[in-house]
């Protein structure tokens, strides 16, 4: 199959898809009316935007609407989200953001992750030699990062944008201010947090109006966040990081406000003024795949999103000789099973070699390369389980089937599911990927008080303690050091031509989402709402694989247990956006039907 026949394919069976969903878009603020309910797939032209929430989605559309482009759309529904999503996202954490110009056809890449304090060292989570308990750790001003959402919303402005950062932030000024409807994932994930943010009374006054969890349908209002955004509004992002508000926030993670006579423990942090202001965002070249004839761009290092899916897909091309449609013509168990095993070598490699690399001798290249994924993939048969975990390799100097040093084995650190995408598209075919996080659900659960936005946990995505004392982690804490990440923003292109663009939350199930919904969607032909939809496995370097329900039911799960993997069931796994380029020049924005109360993808102009 060709090149072109692969993209023609997937617009092919995309365009069937979209016969039997709605497209929508929201009304123009200005007539008054309400947002529109969710649809989970959007047809048409002038821009798309896809995000988890409605309010969000209509917030960046309302800028396309106004001119603006990409860039200022996805900067207005990131804001957006910091008022309806406050647990997965906001100006307290960071993200990485992934931008294609169409006029240029170029992608470039902000890495906007949270940094250590400089004062951090190795020894950032050891009491007495030993790592202290994770949930003491997230639950306190040690586990917050210096905040980067901020500044990248100025930068990628700066750089890209078209429009003000005032002007951007109008939307979500006013969902704070007048509030957004609450749903049944907001008070159940609120209900999840509730102890803690009982102990903070900034937190539990914002987020348990009336001492009590909010009510499914009400409407909570946010008037410190409206404030804060107002500062921003006026003063630019700088106002963040020097200032009133600066002052605010490492006064919060240095003493954090408990409640008094709480008994929980809640360690200070060392977050400094001069921390903050020090922070910069990186630009620096997207990683970049060349998979069956397409650009797969995405996060470098800081991030291990865009080396590990970029090796894994190599693996899986490896596999087939790269043989264009080959994975798309085997049956669904073989195609599981290659993914599974892919991803299992991938995540070794990842967890021996990826690391900030202002700190790290990250081989980004050699994690990359044809020849480090055919070392690999030699390792992997069709007719037998590799025993997880799995040994790394070396892609300083790849040796065939070289099954590694088993005291090299470096398990996956637990990461946070707590985080959002978005991906936007404009009239003028730029696009945004960006994903952007506070950690784990409701971040450290310390708001900031009278700012209106809860603090991060990043720091707790570093490695606690070396994985093996012998070998050497590259995710240990270090003074101004970015922690490792698995965000995911994925830019793919054909011939300088964007196909599609998309990301998830999902912690390291990030990595996994993402390359199971490219290789549904580039090798089987599934529409992209459909490759999104389907039920997904993650395989992360351990034992067993974790697999939705619907692979649970599903009768290959019996045919690919038999082969010899081990599933355990996990209710949910990602929940991932993206935009396709569609042939004429339309956009396709794409959302999840279901997982975490379904997504919401709009378009300025639908399709009749």
């Amino acid at each position: 199959m060709s090149r072109p026949a692969v993209r023609s394919l997937a617009l092919l069976a995309a365009g069937a898809a979209v016969l039997t969903m709605t497209a929508a878009a929201p009304p123009d603020p200005a007539g008054g009316t309400a947002p529109p309910d969710k649809s989970p797939v959007a047809v048409g032209h002038g821009g798309a935007v896809s995000s988890v929430d409605p309010d969000a989605s209509a917030a960046g559309i309302e800028v396309l609407r106004r001119g603006g482009n990409a860039v200022d759309a996805a900067v207005a529904t990131a804001a957006a989200l910091g008022v309806t999503e406050p647990y997965s996202a906001g100006i307290g954490g960071g993200g990485y953001f992934v931008h294609y110009d169409a006029k240029r056809g170029k992608v470039s890449t902000i890495d906007g992750r949270e940094t250590a304090p400089r004062s951090a060292d190795e020894r950032l989570f050891l009491e007495d030699g030993e790592p202290i308990p994770f949930a003491e750790a997230v639950t306190s001003g040690l586990s917050v990062g210096t905040p980067g959402t901020a500044a990248t919303w100025q930068d990628a402005l700066d750089t890209w944008g078209s429009k003000e950062l005032r002007e951007v932030l109008r939307p979500a000024e006013r969902l704070a201010r007048e509030g957004f409807t609450v749903d049944e994932t907001f008070r159940r994930q609120t209900a999840d947090n509730e102890e803690r943010f009982r102990d903070f009374p900034a937190s539990a006054e914002l987020f348990l109006p009336g001492g009590e969890l909010p009510a499914v349908g009400s409407t909570l209002t946010n008037p410190d966040l409206a404030g804060t955004y107002r500062l921003l509004a006026r003063e630019g992002a700088g106002a963040f990081y020097r200032g009133p508000l600066a002052r605010d926030v490492v006064r919060t993670v240095r003493k954090p406000p408990a409640a008094p006579g709480t008994d929980r423990a809640v360690r200070p942090g060392d977050l400094t003024t001069a921390d903050l202001r020090g922070y910069t965002t990186r630009h620096q070249a997207p990683s970049r795949t060349d998979y069956r004839g397409l650009d797969v761009y995405g996060m470098a290092p800081s991030s291990s999103g865009g080396t590990t899916v970029g090796e894994a897909l190599n693996i899986l091309e490896a596999l087939d000789g790269g043989r264009r449609g080959a994975l798309g013509e085997t049956d669904r168990a073989r195609y599981l099973h290659r993914l599974i095993e892919a991803s299992r070598v991938a995540f070794a490699d990842r967890g021996r070699w990826v690391g900030d690399p202002a700190f790290e001798d990250v081989p980004t290249r050699g994690l990359l390369a044809q020849r480090f994924a055919a070392a690999r993939a030699c390792l992997i048969s069709d007719h037998a389980v590799l025993t997880g975990p799995v040994a790394p390799g070396d892609p300083r100097d790849p040796a065939d089937c070289e099954r590694g040093d088993a005291d090299e084995k470096a398990p996956t650190t637990y990461e946070g599911e707590s985080t959002t995408h978005l991906t936007t598209a404009d009239r003028w075919g730029n696009v945004v990927a960006y994903t952007l996080t506070i950690e784990q659900t409701g971040g450290s659960g310390i708001t900031v008080p009278g700012r209106g936005f809860l603090l991060n946990n990043e720091l707790t995505d570093f490695s606690f303690a070396p994985a093996a004392p012998d070998v050497h982690d590259p995710n240990l804490p270090g003074p101004g050091k970015r922690p490792r990440s698995s965000m995911s923003p994925t830019v793919v292109l054909d011939r300088g031509t964007p196909v599609v663009a998309l990301g998830s939350p999902g912690g390291s199930t990030i990595i996994t989402t993402v390359l199971q919904t490219l290789t549904n969607h580039l090798d089987r032909g599934m529409p992209l709402a459909e490759a999104i939809a389907a039920p997904r496995a993650t395989q992360r370097n351990t034992a067993a694989t974790q697999i939705e329900p619907g692979l649970w039911a599903d009768p290959v799960r019996q045919r690919l247990t038999e082969l010899g993997h081990t599933f355990e069931l996990n209710p949910e796994i990602g929940a991932a956006t993206g935009v396709q380029r569609l042939p004429g020049g339309d956009w396709l924005a794409a959302a999840e039907t279901e997982r975490r109360g379904g997504g919401s993808a709009m378009v300025v102009h639908p399709r009749e």
